[in-house]
C-alpha cells in the first residue's frame, strides 16, 4: 500500500508581521469527513505496513498480559471505620471498589464493580470516588469518550442502587462537606476545558439549582477542591504554573462563606494541610526548592508564616505528611528521594535507606491521624513496586505486597545503575539505565531505547515495569534520561528547561544520546528514543536537530504545533501553560517556539524510522497536532524510513481504558522496535 497523502490547502498565518503557510491547517475540523477518512488511510497504511508481524503482536500481547497477575488486589488501608481496597477479577479490565467494616476478616462489600458500569462501552474510565462522611453515599465520576468530561453520580452503599441524580459535563473532581448532603465539585469551560468554577450540590435537588461558590476569571489559572486529612476543612485551590491561592471553609458548615489563606502573587506557589490550631504549607516563598512553614487559622496570611522545615539550597521538598507525633517529608536530594521523619517532640529525626542505585519511593496512603505506622511505596528499574508498613518509633518495616511478576522474576539476572553525561553549557545530566546481565556487551551493538519526559517540573523516576521485561528479555537496555524541565535535580533543573530556556530540554537529551554511544552502551543503528505528550515535543525537536542520531522513534500523543496551539486560547491548556512555554503574542517568545516547534521546522531531508500514537477525543494534546506532522514529515522528508500515525479513534489522551486493552497499543510499539532492530525473524 502506498502511503496517504493529505490534500493541501494552503492557510497563511500572520503573527507579528511574520507569515507561515500551514497547508494542513484545515484538520483541525474533527466533523468534516475528509479528516476522518484521512485517519483511517493512516491507520489502515500503519495495518499494511505491520501486517507481517500481526502474529508477532498478538503473541506478544498475551507475554505483556500474562505478566499480570489477573485476580489482583490493592493493599487494604484503613478510614472512617472500614478497610478500604480495589480488586481485579480474572480477565476483567476493570477495578472493582470493595470495604470491609472494622477488621480483613469481616465480610466484603462491594462499592462499585466498573467492569458492570463499563459493558457494552468502547471506553470508560471512573475517576474520582468518594464516600460521605457517614459512609452512605458514593460519589462517583464516570467518563465515556476519554475527554476527560466527566459525570458524578451517586450510589446508595446501604440499597445498592445508584440514585437517580447525576451532575453531567464536570471535571470529575469532587469533596463532601460534614453533613453528608452537601457535595462541591469543579466545572470546566465548554471550549477550553480549563477548570474555572466550583459549585456546591444538594443530594435530591437537581443540578440545575446548583449554586456557584466560586468563579476563577484569570485564564492563566485553574481551580478544584479538596478536603484536608482532617477532614475538618475544605479547600478550594486555584492555581497557574507559577502561583497559588486557597481558600477555605469549616466543613461543617456548608453554607458559611470561603476565606482567602493567602492571596495570590506572581512566583508564589503554595499548598496546604490541616492539623490542630494551624495550616501547614509547603512553599517556595522565599524558598527555591520549597520548604514547610505552619500559619495560624485565625490569620493564616504570609505575614504569619513559621518556618517549620527551612529552605535548602540542594534539597528538594517535594510534599508532607501529618501525624499526631511526627511530620514526615518526601525530599529529593542529587536527584533521588528521601524520606525523613521528624517528631513533633524535637527528639531527633531520622530517614528511610534505600539500597538500589536508582529508585523511587514516595509517601503512600495514610489517612489515619493517630498511628506511629508510616504507608510508603518503594520500586526500582529493578526491584518490583512494593508497600510498606514503617513504624517511625520503632524504626521497622513490614512488606505487605510486593508486585507479582506472573510467570516468575529473578531479580539478579538484570542490573541497574546511574550514569551522568555532560550537556553543552557542562551541566552533568543522569542517566538511569537497566539491562539482562547476559545479554549485554559493551561493544556497542545492544539495542537501546532511550525515554524521557522534560516538561512541567514532572521528575522522571526510575521505576519498575513488567512490560519493559520484552525489551530486556530481547537484549535491550532501557535508560531514562533525567533532562532539564523536569524536577529531577531540584527546582533550578525545571526552571532551565522552561520558558526560553526550553531548548536545553532537547540539547541534554542528545547529550545523553551521545554519551551512551561514547560508553558503548549502543550506536546509532541500534538507538531508540522514546517520549509522549510534551515528551513527543522532545521527539520531534531532537529529531529535527539530529536526524542522524536515532534509528528509530516513537511519538505518543506528540505536542509539536507549539506556536500554533499557544497562539489559540480556545484550545484546552493554553492560557494556563503560558508560563511554561511562554506565550507567543510576545514576538520574543514567538521567535524562540518558532525556533524549536516541531512541526514549523520540519525540513526535506532524511529522518530517522517515526510511530507516532494519536488519540481523536484527546483533550490535552489535539489529535490534528500529530496528524499534520504526519502529513508534513509524509510531504518533505527524503528517505525511504518508516512513518506510521497510529490514531485510537475511540480514546484521549490517556489511549485506551482497560488495563490489557492499553497493553495492546504497547505491544504494537515494541514490535515496531524489533522489527526494525530486525529481531522479529530470529523468533518465527
Amino acid at each position: 500500500m502506498k502511503p496517504p497523502i493529505a490534500h493541501k490547502k494552503p492557510e497563511i498565518l500572520e503573527t507579528h508581521g511574520h507569515q507561515r503557510i500551514d497547508n494542513y491547517f484545515w484538520m483541525r475540523d474533527r466533523e468534516n469527513p475528509e479528516v476522518i477518512d484521512y485517519l483511517n488511510q493512516e491507520n489502515a497504511y500503519l495495518k499494511d505496513q505491520l501486517k507481517h508481524t500481526e502474529a508477532f503482536q498478538d503473541k506478544l500481547f498475551e507475554e505483556l498480559k500474562g505478566r499480570i497477575k489477573e485476580d489482583d488486589q490493592s493493599v487494604p488501608y484503613f478510614k472512617s471505620g472500614y478497610f478500604w481496597y480495589a480488586r481485579f477479577e480474572k480477565g476483567a479490565e476493570y477495578p472493582i471498589y470493595c470495604r470491609k467494616p472494622e477488621s480483613l476478616d469481616n465480610a466484603e462489600e462491594v462499592i462499585l464493580d466498573v467492569n458492570v458500569l463499563a459493558e457494552g462501552k468502547s471506553y470508560y474510565n471512573v475517576g474520582a470516588t468518594s464516600t460521605s462522611p457517614n459512609q452512605n453515599i458514593l460519589a462517583f465520576a464516570a467518563d465515556e469518550v476519554g475527554r476527560r468530561i466527566y459525570t458524578i453520580f451517586f450510589k446508595n452503599l446501604e440499597t445498592g442502587k445508584i440514585l437517580s441524580e447525576s451532575i453531567p459535563n464536570v471535571t470529575g473532581n469532587l469533596a463532601w462537606a460534614a453533613d453528608n448532603q452537601t457535595i462541591f465539585y469543579s466545572k470546566q469551560d465548554p471550549e477550553t476545558l480549563r477548570a474555572d468554577k466550583i459549585f456546591k450540590h444538594q443530594l435530591g435537588t437537581p443540578n440545575e439549582n446548583d449554586l456557584l461558590i466560586f468563579e476563577e476569571k484569570d485564564e492563566e489559572f485553574s481551580c478544584h477542591v479538596v478536603k484536608t486529612k482532617s477532614e475538618e476543612y475544605l479547600f478550594i485551590h486555584s492555581e497557574s504554573t507559577i502561583s497559588s491561592e486557597i481558600r477555605f471553609l469549616k466543613a461543617d458548615s456548608p453554607d458559611s462563606e470561603f476565606q482567602l489563606l493567602q492571596a495570590r502573587i506572581p512566583h508564589l506557589e503554595y499548598a496546604a494541610d490541616h492539623y490542630g490550631d494551624h495550616f501547614w504549607i509547603r512553599t517556595n516563598d522565599n524558598a527555591q526548592n520549597f520548604k514547610v512553614v505552619k500559619a495560624p487559622i485565625a490569620a493564616p496570611g504570609k505575614e504569619n508564616w513559621e518556618d517549620v522545615i527551612p529552605h535548602r539550597p540542594t534539597v528538594l521538598l517535594e510534599d508532607f505528611d501529618l501525624f499526631s507525633s511526627f511530620l514526615v517529608t518526601q525530599e529529593r536530594s542529587n536527584g533521588l528521594v528521601q524520606i525523613l521523619i521528624k517528631p513533633w517532640d524535637g527528639s531527633e529525626g531520622h530517614q528511610l535507606e534505600f539500597d538500589d542505585e536508582t529508585y523511587t519511593a514516595w509517601i503512600s496512603t495514610n489517612p489515619e491521624f493517630n498511628t506511629e505506622i508510616l504507608r510508603f511505596g518503594y520500586n526500582s528499574l529493578v526491584s518490583p513496586s512494593s508497600v510498606f508498613d514503617y513504624h517511625m518509633s520503632l524504626k521497622t518495616r513490614i512488606l505487605l505486597k510486593q508486585q507479582e511478576v506472573v510467570g516468575g522474576y529473578d531479580q539478579s539476572l538484570y542490573n541497574s545503575a546511574r550514569i551522568w553525561a555532560k550537556a553543552n553549557d557542562g551541566v552533568m545530566v543522569p542517566i538511569s539505565l537497566v539491562y539482562k546481565e547476559e545479554l549485554f556487551h559493551p561493544d556497542g551493538n545492544n539495542p537501546l531505547l532511550l525515554y524521557a519526559y522534560g516538561s512541567y517540573g514532572f521528575s522522571m523516576e526510575a521505576y519498575f515495569s513488567s512490560s519493559r521485561l520484552s525489551l530486556l528479555d530481547r537484549g535491550f537496555v532501557f535508560a531514562i534520561a533525567h533532562i532539564r524541565g523536569g524536577e529531577d535535580m531540584g527546582r533550578h533543573w525545571y526552571e532551565d528547561g522552561k520558558m526560553l530556556k526550553k531548548k536545553n530540554t532537547f540539547t541534554d537529551f542528545i547529550a545523553c544520546a551521545e554519551h551512551l554511544i561514547s560508553e558503548k552502551y549502543t550506536s546509532t543503528p541500534h538507538l531508540y528514543a522514546m517520549g509522549g505528550s510534551a515528551g513527543g515535543l522532545l521527539m520531534g525537536a531532537v529529531m529535527n536537530l539530529r536526524p542522524d542520531l536515532f534509528h528509530g522513534l516513537i511519538a505518543s500523543v506528540p505536542f509539536v504545533d507549539v506556536v500554533s496551539t499557544m497562539l489559540d486560547e480556545s484550545i484546552p491548556l493554553t492560557t494556563g501553560e503560558f508560563q511554561e512555554w511562554g506565550n507567543p503574542k510576545d514576538k520574543e517568545y514567538y521567535d524562540y517556539m518558532l525556533s524549536y516547534s516541531p512541526y514549523d521546522n520540519v525540513e526535506a531531508k532524511n529522518y530517522p524510522n517515526l510511530l507516532v500514537t494519536s488519540g481523536l477525543h484527546d483533550s490535552q494534546v489535539q489529535y490534528w497536532e500529530p496528524t499534520k506532522w504526519v502529513a508534513k514529515l509524509r510531504e518533505l522528508k527524503t528517505d525511504q524510513n518508516l512513518l506510521l500515525l497510529h490514531t485510537n479513534m475511540e480514546a484521549g489522551h490517556g489511549g485506551a481504558s482497560g488495563r490489557f486493552n492499553a497493553l495492546k497499543e504497547l505491544a504494537m510499539e515494541y514490535t515496531f522496535l524489533f522489527h526494525l532492530e530486525n529481531l522479529l525473524s530470529k523468533e518465527s
